[in-house]
């Protein structure tokens, strides 16, 4: 146990160190573009507006708004370093990529009765997810003694053995051995270069061809840009699986409104009990604090056993995952509401139902509104686990689908459009929550 601790441990650290080279390459970006846009003589970046009004705002949030170019260039920057990564061919650079195309090598090759042949091998290399994958043609000179010519066809970054052996004459009898690639030694473990490659003869004495790999990610982990839109314009025109694409992100939004709604529905008033009421909070608080740190992924098998696996069993999961945080986010509200308000309200009059509505309700808001981007935000995450209970149609069905068959680009799509569409709401709420809180942030 002590020694799987250690290789963990180990692991994190050079995880943190992966993790901080990458943050550091993008701040250093971000830096970069922000020396440039001061150095062009940017004069209209001034504060406008409520936070202009401010003298103090290094560490007043509402005085901190979005700088809009610092946004754009952000999501630039994320899609250069995608290109760059993968040697996307939209870009005029991008690390060394990986050899294609055709290549050969020549090797000489002893039998047990020391009769002496040298031969070629023609090697092809293709791209990953080619159609082309046939073999090239046996090269037609180049052939002496017992060695016969042959031929090799690999994807790219792959590694394959080439049995010359099975051709040469005698070459399946003790003593037969190759002894030179390309006019030089080689010996089992010694490895030899070649145009685009490198021969390694392995312990049995075998050859296997290494093509360069390069330094750009393979397409199977994170395909280029370009990819990633064509399979996009596909999915577009075709759909994945006969469901087209638009209507798997359709159905996927409705699980999603309809889990985020009823978890408002209900979180929002039990949250403002819990936080008016001494008695229900006692009731309700130990059942939120035991349930809101149990991932939704881990009542994936009780809905199933409950609700079975229909509409009502993903929408009851994303309704579950939006609950707590709702009323965390309402019980928070009324909790955060400045007492000398309340007590400025009784000293006019007001009622309970009118301290509830005029005071608690409006101060309340900016609360519940940040509790329901967090919500909405876990329901577009869960909606994903959602949809492995046998569903039909939906971004997270396709995206676990895909998965199966290494389909990547589509990974990334139904990815993207999550992204995509969850920061759409987000900015809605955010616009709404401009309109109907305005007094956020100014005591």
């Amino acid at each position: 146990m002590l020694q799987e601790l250690v290789d963990v441990l180990i692991t994190t650290f050079w995880m943190v160190i992966g993790i901080s080279l990458i943050f550091a390459l993008f701040i250093a970006i971000s830096g970069l573009v922000y020396f440039v846009w001061n150095f062009i003589g940017n004069k209209r970046e001034q504060m406008r507006g409520y936070g202009s009004l401010k003298t103090v705002t290094f560490g007043d949030e509402s005085a901190v708004t979005a700088n809009r170019v610092a946004s754009i260039a952000g999501v630039v920057t994320v899609f250069v370093i995608w290109g760059v990564a993968t040697g996307s061919a939209l870009l005029p650079f991008s690390l060394p990529k990986p050899f294609t195309g055709t290549t050969q090598f020549e090797y000489t090759a002893v039998n047990a009765a020391g009769e002496q042949g040298t031969a070629q091998v023609a090697v092809k290399v293709f791209k990953f997810g080619s159609e082309d994958t046939a073999a090239p043609e046996v090269l037609s000179e180049g052939a002496s003694g017992i060695a016969i010519n042959d031929t090799v066809a690999l994807p790219e970054r792959r590694r394959k053995i080439v049995r010359v052996q099975s051709n040469d004459e005698g070459g399946k009898e003790k003593g037969y051995k190759i002894t030179q690639i390309n006019g030089q030694p080689i010996e089992p473990g010694a490895a030899v270069p070649f145009p685009g490659g490198k021969v390694v003869m392995l312990a049995s004495g075998s050859l296997q061809v290494r093509p360069e790999e390069g330094y750009t990610m393979e397409a199977l982990y994170l395909p280029p840009p370009e990819q990633v839109w064509t399979r996009f314009l596909q999915l577009n025109a075709e759909g994945y699986q006969g469901v087209g694409l638009w209507e798997n992100v359709m159905w996927s939004l409705i699980r999603v409104v309809l889990g985020f709604f009823l978890g408002c529905l209900f979180g929002i008033p039990l949250g403002f009990a819990m936080g008016l009421n001494s008695w229900l909070r006692g009731w309700f608080d130990p059942i939120v604090e035991f349930m809101r740190p149990v991932p939704p992924l881990a009542l994936i098998p009780l809905v199933i056993i409950w609700f079975g696996i229909g509409e009502q069993g993903k929408v009851s999961l994303l309704f579950l995952a939006a609950l707590w945080i709702m009323i965390i986010g309402a019980r928070a509200g009324v909790s955060g509401v400045n007492i000398s308000k309340v007590h400025a309200a009784y000293s006019l009059g007001a009622s309970k139902r009118q301290l509830l509505m005029r005071v608690i309700l409006p101060n309340s808001l900016p609360e519940i509104f940040t509790a329901a981007r967090v919500a909405m935000g876990v329901c577009w995450g869960t909606v994903v686990a959602a949809e492995l209970v046998a569903a039909e149609k939906g971004a997270g069905k396709m995206i676990i689908a895909a998965s199966k068959f290494q389909l990547t680009d589509i990974v990334l799509i139904g990815i993207i459009i999550i992204g995509v569409i969850g920061f759409g709401i987000d900015v809605l709420m955010r616009m709404a929550e401009s309109k109907l809180v305005p007094w956020k942030g100014r005591g």
